[in-house]
Protein backbone atom coordinates (compact mmCIF):
# COMPACT_ATOMS: atom_id res chain seq x y z
CA UNK A 1 0.00 0.00 0.00
CA UNK A 2 3.10 2.37 0.58
CA UNK A 3 4.15 1.44 -2.82
CA UNK A 4 0.89 2.46 -4.33
CA UNK A 5 0.56 5.47 -2.40
CA UNK A 6 4.36 6.42 -2.97
CA UNK A 7 3.89 5.85 -6.91
CA UNK A 8 0.53 8.04 -7.06
CA UNK A 9 2.12 10.79 -4.87
CA UNK A 10 5.61 10.89 -7.59
CA UNK A 11 3.04 10.20 -10.74
CA UNK A 12 0.70 13.62 -9.35
CA UNK A 13 3.96 15.60 -8.69
CA UNK A 14 5.32 14.93 -12.22
CA UNK A 15 1.95 15.70 -13.60
CA UNK A 16 2.10 18.91 -12.09
CA UNK A 17 5.23 19.32 -12.79
CA UNK A 18 4.45 19.16 -16.51
CA UNK A 19 1.20 20.77 -16.07
CA UNK A 20 3.33 23.56 -15.23
CA UNK A 21 5.94 23.56 -17.56
CA UNK A 22 3.83 23.45 -20.75
CA UNK A 23 1.81 26.88 -19.09
CA UNK A 24 5.26 28.21 -18.43
CA UNK A 25 6.20 27.47 -22.40
CA UNK A 26 2.78 28.64 -23.70
CA UNK A 27 3.37 31.74 -21.82
CA UNK A 28 6.75 32.23 -22.82
CA UNK A 29 5.47 31.58 -26.23
CA UNK A 30 2.81 34.23 -26.72
CA UNK A 31 5.15 37.24 -24.67
CA UNK A 32 7.52 36.20 -27.60
CA UNK A 33 4.91 36.96 -30.32
CA UNK A 34 4.09 40.18 -28.38
CA UNK A 35 4.92 43.08 -31.26
CA UNK A 36 7.49 45.36 -29.80
CA UNK A 37 6.17 48.53 -27.51
CA UNK A 38 2.77 46.29 -27.22
CA UNK A 39 1.68 43.93 -23.99
CA UNK A 40 0.40 40.69 -24.24
CA UNK A 41 -1.82 39.00 -21.82
CA UNK A 42 -4.19 36.07 -21.70
CA UNK A 43 -7.73 37.01 -20.06
CA UNK A 44 -10.49 34.66 -22.02
CA UNK A 45 -8.38 34.61 -24.77
CA UNK A 46 -5.31 36.87 -26.06
CA UNK A 47 -5.20 40.89 -25.27
CA UNK A 48 -2.88 42.61 -27.55
CA UNK A 49 -2.30 45.95 -26.36
CA UNK A 50 -0.61 48.82 -27.94
CA UNK A 51 -2.54 51.90 -27.02
CA UNK A 52 0.19 55.40 -26.41
CA UNK A 53 2.99 53.48 -28.19
CA UNK A 54 3.91 56.00 -30.77
CA UNK A 55 3.00 53.38 -33.68
CA UNK A 56 3.29 54.93 -37.09
CA UNK A 57 1.43 51.79 -39.08
CA UNK A 58 -0.29 48.67 -38.36
CA UNK A 59 2.51 46.04 -36.48
CA UNK A 60 2.42 43.10 -39.27
CA UNK A 61 3.35 40.39 -36.09
CA UNK A 62 0.31 40.51 -34.34
CA UNK A 63 -0.10 37.09 -32.62
CA UNK A 64 -2.78 34.61 -34.30
CA UNK A 65 -4.74 33.90 -31.54
CA UNK A 66 -5.48 37.84 -30.99
CA UNK A 67 -9.16 38.37 -29.59
CA UNK A 68 -8.57 41.81 -28.32
CA UNK A 69 -6.24 44.20 -30.45
CA UNK A 70 -5.91 48.09 -28.91
CA UNK A 71 -4.06 50.03 -31.40
CA UNK A 72 -5.57 53.38 -29.96
CA UNK A 73 -3.84 56.53 -29.26
CA UNK A 74 -1.06 56.20 -31.93
CA UNK A 75 -0.26 57.64 -35.28
CA UNK A 76 -1.44 55.43 -37.49
CA UNK A 77 -2.76 57.02 -40.84
CA UNK A 78 -4.12 54.13 -42.68
CA UNK A 79 -5.32 50.49 -42.71
CA UNK A 80 -3.53 47.85 -45.38
CA UNK A 81 -5.54 45.79 -47.48
CA UNK A 82 -5.86 42.55 -45.67
CA UNK A 83 -3.90 43.89 -42.66
CA UNK A 84 -5.76 41.27 -39.98
CA UNK A 85 -6.32 38.22 -42.47
CA UNK A 86 -4.61 35.80 -40.11
CA UNK A 87 -6.73 37.32 -36.98
CA UNK A 88 -9.61 34.61 -37.19
CA UNK A 89 -10.31 35.09 -33.44
CA UNK A 90 -10.35 39.06 -33.34
CA UNK A 91 -13.47 40.28 -31.57
CA UNK A 92 -12.74 43.69 -30.40
CA UNK A 93 -10.81 46.23 -32.44
CA UNK A 94 -10.08 49.65 -31.23
CA UNK A 95 -7.95 52.10 -34.02
CA UNK A 96 -9.55 55.66 -32.34
CA UNK A 97 -7.52 58.51 -31.89
CA UNK A 98 -5.00 57.57 -34.29
CA UNK A 99 -4.81 60.22 -37.84
CA UNK A 100 -6.36 57.38 -40.09
CA UNK A 101 -7.03 58.99 -43.35
CA UNK A 102 -7.02 55.82 -45.37
CA UNK A 103 -8.90 52.86 -45.53
CA UNK A 104 -8.31 50.30 -48.46
CA UNK A 105 -10.86 48.48 -50.04
CA UNK A 106 -9.93 45.06 -48.49
CA UNK A 107 -9.08 46.05 -44.83
CA UNK A 108 -11.26 43.82 -42.99
CA UNK A 109 -11.03 40.66 -44.87
CA UNK A 110 -10.48 37.75 -42.70
CA UNK A 111 -12.14 39.33 -39.81
CA UNK A 112 -15.74 41.24 -40.96
CA UNK A 113 -17.62 38.09 -39.99
CA UNK A 114 -16.29 37.44 -36.24
CA UNK A 115 -15.62 41.62 -35.30
CA UNK A 116 -17.95 42.02 -32.61
CA UNK A 117 -16.41 46.06 -32.21
CA UNK A 118 -14.82 48.04 -34.04
CA UNK A 119 -13.76 52.02 -32.77
CA UNK A 120 -12.50 54.28 -35.46
CA UNK A 121 -13.64 57.53 -33.82
CA UNK A 122 -11.80 60.47 -33.69
CA UNK A 123 -9.66 59.98 -36.88
CA UNK A 124 -9.22 62.15 -40.17
CA UNK A 125 -11.32 59.73 -41.91
CA UNK A 126 -13.08 61.83 -44.89
CA UNK A 127 -14.04 59.24 -47.29
CA UNK A 128 -13.89 55.03 -47.54
CA UNK A 129 -14.22 52.82 -50.45
CA UNK A 130 -17.65 51.83 -51.02
CA UNK A 131 -16.89 47.81 -49.97
CA UNK A 132 -14.55 48.79 -47.44
CA UNK A 133 -17.57 47.51 -44.92
CA UNK A 134 -18.73 44.67 -46.57
CA UNK A 135 -19.80 42.25 -44.63
CA UNK A 136 -19.13 43.92 -41.14
CA UNK A 137 -21.13 42.50 -38.45
CA UNK A 138 -19.32 44.77 -35.92
CA UNK A 139 -20.87 47.53 -34.05
CA UNK A 140 -18.68 50.05 -35.59
CA UNK A 141 -18.21 53.67 -34.14
CA UNK A 142 -16.58 56.16 -36.98
CA UNK A 143 -18.12 59.30 -35.16
CA UNK A 144 -15.76 62.34 -34.80
CA UNK A 145 -14.25 62.51 -38.16
CA UNK A 146 -14.25 64.74 -40.63
CA UNK A 147 -16.80 62.99 -42.94
CA UNK A 148 -17.73 64.10 -46.71
CA UNK A 149 -21.36 63.21 -46.81
CA UNK A 150 -22.30 61.87 -50.46
CA UNK A 151 -23.22 58.84 -52.23
CA UNK A 152 -20.92 56.57 -51.44
CA UNK A 153 -20.76 57.04 -47.75
CA UNK A 154 -24.33 56.23 -48.23
CA UNK A 155 -23.83 53.39 -49.47
CA UNK A 156 -21.21 52.07 -46.79
CA UNK A 157 -23.33 53.33 -44.17
CA UNK A 158 -26.43 50.82 -45.66
CA UNK A 159 -24.05 47.98 -46.05
CA UNK A 160 -23.45 47.86 -42.26
CA UNK A 161 -25.42 45.70 -40.26
CA UNK A 162 -26.04 48.64 -37.51
CA UNK A 163 -26.05 51.22 -40.29
CA UNK A 164 -28.38 52.94 -38.14
CA UNK A 165 -27.06 53.41 -34.99
CA UNK A 166 -23.69 53.96 -36.58
CA UNK A 167 -25.09 57.22 -39.37
CA UNK A 168 -26.47 59.13 -36.38
CA UNK A 169 -23.11 59.30 -34.66
CA UNK A 170 -22.06 60.92 -38.36
CA UNK A 171 -21.66 64.44 -38.63
CA UNK A 172 -20.97 65.89 -42.16
CA UNK A 173 -17.80 67.80 -42.42
CA UNK A 174 -18.83 68.50 -46.11
CA UNK A 175 -21.33 67.59 -48.36
CA UNK A 176 -21.96 67.67 -52.10
CA UNK A 177 -24.83 69.87 -50.93
CA UNK A 178 -23.60 72.89 -49.22
CA UNK A 179 -26.46 73.21 -46.67
CA UNK A 180 -26.24 69.54 -45.55
CA UNK A 181 -22.65 70.38 -43.99
CA UNK A 182 -22.13 70.42 -40.27
CA UNK A 183 -25.61 68.38 -39.94
CA UNK A 184 -26.15 64.91 -39.13
CA UNK A 185 -25.66 62.21 -41.97
CA UNK A 186 -29.15 61.00 -41.64
CA UNK A 187 -30.95 64.09 -41.50
CA UNK A 188 -29.26 64.63 -44.89
CA UNK A 189 -29.90 61.35 -45.83
CA UNK A 190 -33.71 62.12 -45.10
CA UNK A 191 -33.86 65.29 -47.34
CA UNK A 192 -32.33 63.74 -50.41
CA UNK A 193 -31.04 60.55 -51.59
CA UNK A 194 -27.34 61.70 -52.30
CA UNK A 195 -27.01 58.65 -54.45
CA UNK A 196 -29.34 60.59 -57.17
CA UNK A 197 -27.98 63.80 -57.30
CA UNK A 198 -25.28 63.29 -59.70
CA UNK A 199 -28.21 61.81 -62.03
CA UNK A 200 -29.94 64.82 -61.88
CA UNK A 201 -27.47 67.17 -62.35
CA UNK A 202 -26.24 65.45 -65.38
CA UNK A 203 -30.00 65.44 -66.59
CA UNK A 204 -30.24 69.18 -65.89
CA UNK A 205 -26.70 70.26 -67.50
CA UNK A 206 -28.67 67.98 -70.37
CA UNK A 207 -31.61 70.32 -70.36
CA UNK A 208 -29.71 73.60 -70.23
CA UNK A 209 -27.64 72.42 -73.27
CA UNK A 210 -30.31 71.52 -75.67
CA UNK A 211 -32.42 74.87 -74.84
CA UNK A 212 -28.79 76.43 -75.41
CA UNK A 213 -29.05 74.73 -78.94
CA UNK A 214 -32.47 75.35 -79.26
CA UNK A 215 -32.37 78.74 -78.71
CA UNK A 216 -29.41 79.04 -80.81
CA UNK A 217 -31.21 77.49 -83.73
CA UNK A 218 -34.53 79.91 -83.25
CA UNK A 219 -32.01 82.64 -83.39
CA UNK A 220 -30.36 81.74 -86.54
CA UNK A 221 -33.58 80.96 -88.41
CA UNK A 222 -35.17 84.54 -87.18
CA UNK A 223 -31.94 86.12 -88.47
CA UNK A 224 -32.18 84.31 -91.78
CA UNK A 225 -35.47 85.34 -92.54
CA UNK A 226 -35.21 88.87 -91.55
CA UNK A 227 -32.06 89.15 -93.72
CA UNK A 228 -33.84 87.54 -96.37
CA UNK A 229 -36.85 89.85 -95.87
CA UNK A 230 -34.31 93.26 -96.16
CA UNK A 231 -32.23 91.62 -98.83
CA UNK A 232 -35.99 91.49 -100.96
CA UNK A 233 -36.76 94.86 -99.83
CA UNK A 234 -33.69 96.56 -101.13
CA UNK A 235 -33.78 94.44 -104.51
CA UNK A 236 -37.61 95.73 -104.92
CA UNK A 237 -36.20 99.47 -104.01
CA UNK A 238 -34.02 98.88 -106.41
CA UNK A 239 -36.17 97.78 -109.06
CA UNK A 240 -38.33 100.80 -108.32
CA UNK A 241 -35.43 102.86 -109.05
CA UNK A 242 -35.07 101.97 -112.24
CA UNK A 243 -36.60 104.59 -115.15
CA UNK A 244 -39.18 103.67 -117.03
CA UNK A 245 -38.85 102.70 -120.62
CA UNK A 246 -40.48 105.06 -123.59
CA UNK A 247 -42.37 103.99 -126.60
CA UNK A 248 -40.54 105.10 -130.32
CA UNK A 249 -42.79 107.02 -132.30
CA UNK A 250 -43.06 104.26 -134.90
CA UNK A 251 -43.14 101.67 -132.40
CA UNK A 252 -47.54 100.49 -133.09
CA UNK A 253 -49.81 100.73 -130.53
CA UNK A 254 -50.90 97.31 -129.21
CA UNK A 255 -54.67 98.09 -129.53
CA UNK A 256 -55.58 97.81 -133.44
CA UNK A 257 -58.45 100.35 -134.30
CA UNK A 258 -61.46 99.15 -136.29
CA UNK A 259 -62.51 101.70 -138.94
Amino acid sequence: MNLVDLWLSRSLSMCLLLQSFVLMILCFHSASMCPKGCLCSSSGGLNVTCSNANLKEIPRDLPPETVLLYLDSNQITSIPNEIFKDLHQLRVLNLSKNGIEFIDEHAFKGVAETLQTLDLSDNRIQSVHKNAFNNLKARARIANNPWHCDCTLQQVLRSMASNHETAHNVICKTSVLDEHAGRPFLNAANDADLCNLPKKTTDYAMLVTMFGWFTMVISYVVYYVRQNQEDARRHLEYLKSLPSRQKKADEPDDVSTVV
